[in-house]
C-alpha cells in the first residue's frame, strides 16, 4: 500500500535535497576550497547580484552517463549553477562552475545548461556573465562533452553583438573550455587562475619546454603578452566588482541605448587641459591625464591596460552618456599604432558600434610602426583593421586631435573621411603626410644640397613646411576639421555634440556583413 505524504514531509524532502545541491562537493571541498583564497561557486553568484534576487534553474538537473561509474556519481547541479538575477537593479543571466564537484568538469547536462541560459539571456536581451572554474572536458562521458562544449561555442556566437557577455576566470580554464570565454566581449581574470589550450606537461612532451602554469596561462601572461584578457584581478571579489563596473557601463543589449547615469552637469572651461600637452612636439605624455579632465567625475574604465600601452582604449561617461575612448598613448613607443595597437582598438571599437556606444578617439599618432618584424608579422592586415572598424561603425564618432596626426595613422585614427561626425583640433595639432622634418628632407631636397648653410637652410625650410602644411588651419579650410578649439572647452564640445548626435540614424547597404581584414 503506497504510504501517503503530507505537504510538510515533501517540503522537508524538498529542503534536504535543496541543502544537498547548495553543499555542492562536500563541506570539506569548499572549505579547502575557501582554504586557497577562493569563493565557492554559490557564493562569487551571490557577490555578484543583488540581494535575494537570484532564481536559479536546473538545480536538480542530472546527467544521463551510466558508464566508468558516472551512474554513481554524486553530482549536484552537474557542478554548475545556473539561473538569473539583478546586478545593480538590472537583469542578468549567469552561469558559475563548481569546482567541488568533479573538479567542475564539463559534461553533457553541465553544458546543457549553460547553453540554455545563454538562450534564456538572447531571448530576454539580458547581459550573460560565465563564471569559470573547470578542470576541463569530463572525460568520462566521452564525445558527450565535447558536444556539449560545441552547443556552448554556438549559442556563444549567436549572443555576439545581440547582448553583452562577460567572462570571469576564477580557476582552470584549459583545453577547449578555454574559447568560449574566448568567444565573448570580455575576459576577467584573477592572479590565481590559469587558462591555456595545451598545459606545461604537454608542452615539454611535445617540444622540450619547460614552463611554469603562470608564465603559460596566468593573468600577467595574458594581459601583457598575449592581450586574451581585458582585466586582471587579484582574487574573486575584485573580479566581481571589475564585472559590476563594466555591466553599468554597458545597454542591456543591442537594441537599446546604454544608461544615462550621475550625470556630472559641468562643462566650463578646464584651464587644466591647455598645459597638459609639452611644448616640445616630440617629448611624450600621459594621454590619461587628457582622459580624466574629459570624463565625468575622473570616472575612466581602462581595458587591456597592460597590453600594446601604446594605444588606450576604455569607457567613461560625459554629462552621463557611456562613451568608449580610444586615445593614442604618446608616452609608450611615442603613440605609433602597430600589430597589437591595431587589434586592440579595432575589436573595442565594433564592441561599442554593436551596442550603441559612441567613440571619441584622441588623436597623437606620429604614423605606423616601422620595422622588418611589423610587415613580416601583417601590419598591414591589422592596420586595415581599424579603418575597417571605423568606417563600418554607425555610432556618433568624435575625434579630436591633440596634437601629430600623420600620415595613414591619421586616417586610421577616425578622420572625417573615415565617417567622424565631428572633428575637432587643439591649436597644437599637427596634421600632415609626415612630420616637418622629414616633409623638408623630401620636398626641399635639392634647395638644401644647394645651400651653404645646409643646417640653417634646413631649419628655415622646416619652418615653412610646418606653417603651411603642419597646422590645423590647413585642415580646417578643406573642412576636414570642423573646428579649432581651446583646449579648455574640449569637454564641453564633445557634451554637445553626443547630445546633438543622439538621434544619429545612418543606411547602410544591404548585406548579411562586410568581410573585413582577418
Amino acid at each position: 500500500m503506497t504510504k501517503e505524504h503530507t505537504m510538510a514531509e515533501r517540503l522537508d524532502q524538498l529542503a534536504e535535497k535543496r541543502a544537498h545541491v547548495e553543499a555542492g562537493g562536500g563541506a570539506d571541498k569548499l572549505q579547502k576550497h575557501r582554504d586557497k583564497g577562493k569563493m565557492t561557486a554559490r557564493e562569487r553568484v551571490a557577490s555578484l547580484v543583488d540581494e535575494g534576487t537570484f532564481q536559479e534553474t536546473g538545480a536538480f538537473r542530472r546527467n544521463r552517463t551510466t558508464t566508468f561509474g558516472m551512474d554513481k556519481a554524486d553530482m549536484p547541479a552537474d557542478g554548475v549553477v545556473t539561473g538569473a538575477g539583478y546586478v545593480l537593479g538590472r537583469p542578468v543571466h549567469l552561469a558559475s562552475q563548481d569546482f567541488t564537484v568533479m573538479g567542475g568538469s564539463a559534461g553533457e547536462a553541465h553544458s546543457i545548461k549553460v547553453t540554455e541560459t545563454l538562450k534564456a539571456s538572447l531571448t530576454t536581451g539580458t547581459p550573460f556573465v560565465f563564471i569559470n572554474d573547470s578542470g576541463g572536458a569530463r572525460v568520462q562521458e566521452g564525445i558527450d562533452s565535447l558536444s556539449g562544449y560545441g552547443k556552448v561555442f554556438y549559442a556563444n556566437v549567436l549572443l555576439s553583438g545581440a547582448v553583452p557577455q562577460i567572462s570571469i576566470i576564477s580557476g582552470p580554464c584549459a583545453g577547449g573550455a578555454a574559447y568560449s570565454p574566448a568567444l565573448t566581449d570580455f575576459i576577467i581574470q584573477t592572479r590565481k587562475a590559469h587558462m591555456f589550450i595545451t598545459g606545461p606537461g604537454v608542452i615539454k612532451q611535445v617540444t622540450g619546454e619547460d614552463v611554469t602554469q603562470d608564465a603559460l596561462g596566468g593573468a600577467d601572461a595574458h594581459m601583457s603578452r598575449s592581450g586574451v584578457v581585458h582585466f586582471v584581478a587579484d582574487d574573486d571579489e575584485q573580479a566581481i566588482l571589475i564585472a559590476k563596473k563594466l555591466l553599468s557601463f554597458l545597454p542591456q543589449n543591442n537594441t537599446e541605448d546604454p544608461p544615462i547615469v550621475d550625470p556630472d552637469d559641468v562643462v566650463e572651461p578646464n584651464e587644466k587641459l591647455r598645459d597638459i600637452i609639452p611644448v616640445q612636439s616630440n617629448k611624450g605624455y600621459d594621454v590619461r591625464d587628457v582622459i580624466m579632465e574629459i570624463v565625468d567625475h575622473r570616472d575612466f574604465l581602462e581595458v587591456q591596460a597592460g597590453w600594446a600601452q601604446n594605444i588606450v582604449i576604455g569607457f567613461g561617461r560625459v554629462v552621463g552618456r557611456t562613451i568608449g575612448i580610444i586615445a593614442n598613448q604618446p608616452s609608450v613607443m611615442s603613440g605609433v599604432l602597430d600589430i597589437d595597437s591595431s587589434d586592440k582598438a579595432s575589436k573595442f571599437i565594433r564592441f561599442c558600434n554593436a551596442f550603441n556606444i559612441p567613440v571619441v578617439n584622441l588623436v597623437d599618432v606620429p604614423g605606423f610602426l616601422p620595422g622588418v618584424a611589423q610587415e613580416h608579422g601583417g601590419i598591414i592586415r591589422h592596420g586595415a583593421k581599424m579603418l575597417y572598424a571605423y568606417s563600418a561603425a554607425t555610432v556618433p564618432k568624435i575625434t579630436v586631435v591633440l596634437r601629430k596626426a600623420y600620415g595613414g595613422a591619421y586616417l586610421a585614427m577616425c578622420s572625417k573621411d573615415l565617417g567622424a561626425d565631428k572633428v575637432f583640433a587643439w591649436p597644437t595639432a599637427e596634421i600632415a603626410v609626415m612630420g616637418a622634418e622629414g616633409a623638408a628632407n623630401v620636398v626641399f631636397r635639392r634647395e638644401i644640397e644647394a645651400a651653404e648653410d645646409k643646417d640653417a637652410r634646413r631649419a628655415e625650410l622646416v619652418e615653412e613646411y610646418r606653417e603651411t602644411f603642419s597646422t590645423p588651419y590647413m585642415a580646417a579650410s578643406r573642412g576636414l576639421v570642423d573646428d579649432i578649439i581651446d583646449p579648455a572647452d574640449t569637454r564641453r564640445e564633445i557634451a554637445m555634440a553626443l547630445e546633438l548626435l543622439a538621434g544619429k540614424r545612418e543606411i547602410r547597404p544591404a548585406k548579411k556583413h562586410g568581410l573585413g581584414p582577418a
